[in-house]
């Protein structure tokens, strides 16, 4: 296994993005008895994996834990409401980056560096997590790891005379035309949520940016290097050639049928590029609610001359953290969590890959295997450029790729709008 992870480095940027009226004081709800967790999975075998886990460890420990589920859009929303006002739940989502910085900056987070047991560190690993390392400290428990890439229908490829895989831009181009003269939308997208759309910025950046130019964003946000506008260029030319769904601009990501996952669940469309989570949410978005039994999956194709290595990726971790005045069964939750019976457990309501090595063997869905193999093999992984940047500068970029894609703005306009919302920081 060669992988060099840079998700450390992720976490280092620690733009001030968050207006924190609340900073520590007034963190964290409960009492010891009893714990606020908040999470993303509002549906389904993930929200069932929520009730199912706080049960089980109320009945081993005796302390409760409160499960709230919110809309994965609206949850960084609210956990900024909850920042400002000094209100945070005792266990939360974390997505690390320029967020999680935000936080340690704060003083709202806990650091579990001396929570973590030595079985759940030896069971992990170092890789995972550092996706939420800084300074020196541990602010999450990893549960899964979600590396991005393009899942398919292999049904519609081969309706469309499309028999193999492609790596390059190039192929992805002929395999957009063949699904077009089948009839057949070649890419679902769901830019109503402004982050689906970036992705397709973030990927060409990935593959036209050597792995400097990209780590360096962590210490110091520079849009200056040429690679950035060349691979906003790449993402004009392709979308020129009309390669997403009809009516993408206002097609949510995650929400329904009509939605670019549920396109791909219900075989409106062939492809669409997203993050490890996809299997599971395309799962509960077909029409018997079970996995899409012929879903794909291949890396982000190579760009033509490209500095970045073709076998880098870019995805994220999801993990859980502790408010900073969390009880001491918050970090015993997370421990909890971590047990190999729990790890299983959460790959498989959530159909992802888990952060734990030793339960990686439980990934049986053919869907997850070729992600799993191109994680375990890539040359390094880097966090989403959202995350990585924080908040005023990722959803600035965000909403500069779907104007972009609206035609109120073009490649260059796109990287000054990043480069702007930097300097103000």
């Amino acid at each position: 296994m060669r992988t060099r992870r840079i998700w450390a480095a992720a976490g280092m940027t620690a733009a001030a993005s968050l207006v924190l009226a609340g900073c520590a004081g007034g963190a964290g709800g409960g009492d010891g008895d009893q714990m606020d967790l908040w999470h993303n999975s509002t549906t389904g075998d993930g929200k069932a994996f929520w009730d199912e886990a706080a049960a089980a460890f109320e009945e081993e420990s005796g302390v409760a834990i409160n499960v709230t589920s919110i809309q994965n859009e609206d949850l960084d929303g609210k956990l900024q409401t909850a920042v400002n006002s000094g209100d945070m739940p005792d266990i939360f989502l974390q997505r690390g980056g320029g967020k999680l910085a935000d936080m340690v900056d704060a003083g709202v987070v806990k650091d579990l560096s001396d929570s973590i047991a030595d079985d759940t560190m030896e069971a992990y690993g170092d890789a995972a997590f550092s996706a939420y390392g800084i300074d020196g400290g541990t602010y999450a428990m990893p549960m899964s790891v979600l590396p991005g890439g393009i899942f398919y229908s292999q049904d519609l490829f081969a309706e469309a005379g499309i028999d193999a895989e492609p790596t390059t831009i190039d192929e992805l181009n002929d395999a957009v035309d063949k699904l077009k003269d089948a009839g057949i939308q070649p890419i679902a997208l769901g830019a109503k949520d402004a982050w689906p759309a970036a992705h397709w910025f973030y990927f060409f950046a990935l593959r036209e940016c050597d792995q400097p130019t990209i780590e360096n964003l962590t210490t110091e946000v520079d849009f200056s290097d040429e690679c950035w506008t060349t691979a906003a260029e790449d993402l004009q030319e392709f979308a020129d050639t009309e390669p997403f769904n009809e009516g993408f601009l206002t097609t949510p990501a995650q929400e329904g049928a009509g939605s670019s996952a549920g396109l791909v669940a219900n075989h409106q469309a062939a492809m669409e590029l997203m993050g490890g989570w996809d299997v599971g949410v395309i799962a509960g978005l077909t029409p018997d609610g079970e996995p899409l039994a012929d879903l794909g999956w291949f890396p982000f194709p190579a760009t033509d001359g490209g500095a970045g290595d073709p076998t880098a990726l870019m995805g994220g971790v999801d993990g859980f953290s502790c408010a900073e005045d969390a009880p001491d069964a918050c970090a015993d939750f997370l421990n909890f969590l971590a047990q190999l019976e729990w790890q299983e457990k959460y790959a498989a309501a959530f159909q992802s890959i888990p952060a734990s090595l030793d339960a990686q063997s439980a990934v049986t869905d053919p869907a997850l295997e070729p992600i799993m193999a191109a994680y375990n093999d890539a040359a390094y992984v880097v966090t989403w450029l959202d995350t990585m940047l924080g908040q005023n500068v990722g959803n600035a970029l965000n909403t500069g790729v779907v104007e972009m894609l609206a035609g109120q703005g073009g490649p260059e306009q796109l990287v000054e709008t990043a480069a702007q919302a930097a300097e103000r920081g």
